[in-house]
């Protein structure tokens, strides 16, 4: 699931590609950028139908080995097990799934090799061996080798990678995310009856989390200037062209939650940009942030700026 930081990067994404476009209609920014909350869900019910049709290969595979010119006894008694994943089963029979297959045209018959590749691969290992051999039959049992696919096959597997990245193009960045809607999958699916379980959300409480993030969005860019002030008035001494543009955004995205978001706690606002900058700015830009953030909290403050409730302390 998509937690705030999450939901940070994508804002700092969307305000970066309105900072290079010449078309500024923050409504427009506002669609794209939802638009790339709900790409994350699109490329989780990809993964999903990805296993699903890797399950299905299982029966294509024991087709075309009994009818090589000359099957052997094996060839000829393929065990189909995969097909017949009780996880996999609960997923197909699941209504929301169902619906979501279709709203995202989810297909994998337009690079058949991808399946054919990962359960080649599945099939020379010890695991699926194993799997094949268990008399456990339960849905816990029948979810372990489905994890096997995904960690140990689809999320190494060059291949693999390349056509989610050709496909999506945030696949690295969000892959992590969606290994933790997989997890959280595979611990909704607890009973038999496909009714009684639930596909992962894209947040803990998406209203809200929408809501944060618009309002972020949206507050960036009308301070914009105000807050490049503030920026400016603590760099003094450095080339502005030198300031990376992604630093910039990282601060003024700062400045708005201590500004504008009361409930956010001061520490917490401080340690998710600097946090972030590590993974998606220059090298010691988070050192950087942080200081010159610092130097403008102390000026917010003085000014009355800051005003946080509840949990949302100063200190």
């Amino acid at each position: 699931m998509l937690n705030r930081r999450h939901l940070r990067v994508k804002v700092l994404q969307a305000l970066y590609a309105y900072h290079l476009s010449e078309n500024k209609v923050v409504k427009v920014l506002e669609k794209r950028l939802l638009e790339s909350v709900d790409e994350v869900y699109e490329m989780y019910i990809w993964l999903l139908a990805l296993l699903a049709e890797v399950s299905d290969y299982a029966m294509i595979d024991a087709d075309e080995r009994a009818n090589k010119y000359l099957p052997t006894e094996n060839d000829l008694n393929a065990n189909v097990k995969l097909h017949s994943n009780k996880f996999i089963n609960l997923l197909k029979e699941h209504n929301d799934y169902q619906s979501l297959l279709k709203k995202y045209k989810v297909s994998w018959s337009f690079d058949p090799e991808v399946v054919k590749t990962i359960f080649n691969i599945l099939k020379e290992s010890e695991q699926y061996q194993a799997y094949l051999n268990n008399s456990d039959s339960s849905l816990r049992s029948e979810k372990e080798i489905i994890k096997y696919i995904y960690k140990k096959i689809i999320k190494v597997t060059p291949s693999v990678e390349q056509v989610f990245e050709e496909k999506f193009i945030n696949w690295p960045v969000d892959k992590e995310v969606l290994e933790a809607m997989l997890a959280k999958t595979f611990s909704n699916f607890q009973s038999e009856n496909a009714a009684e379980n639930k596909l992962a959300q894209i947040s803990p409480a998406w209203h809200e989390d929408r809501e944060f993030i618009l309002d972020l969005l949206g507050r960036t860019i009308s301070f914009d200037e105000e807050y490049q002030q503030y920026i400016s008035d603590k760099t003094r001494n450095w080339d502005a062209e030198r300031i990376a543009i992604i630093d910039v955004l990282l601060m003024k995205m700062a400045i708005t939650e201590l500004v504008h978001f009361p409930s956010i706690p001061v520490k917490v606002t401080m340690n998710e940009y600097i946090e972030i900058a590590k993974e998606f700015s220059s090298p010691k830009s988070n050192l950087f942030i942080n200081g010159i953030l610092d130097k403008i909290l102390d000026d917010l403050k003085q000014a009355g700026k800051i005003r946080k409730t509840g949990r949302g302390l100063i200190e």
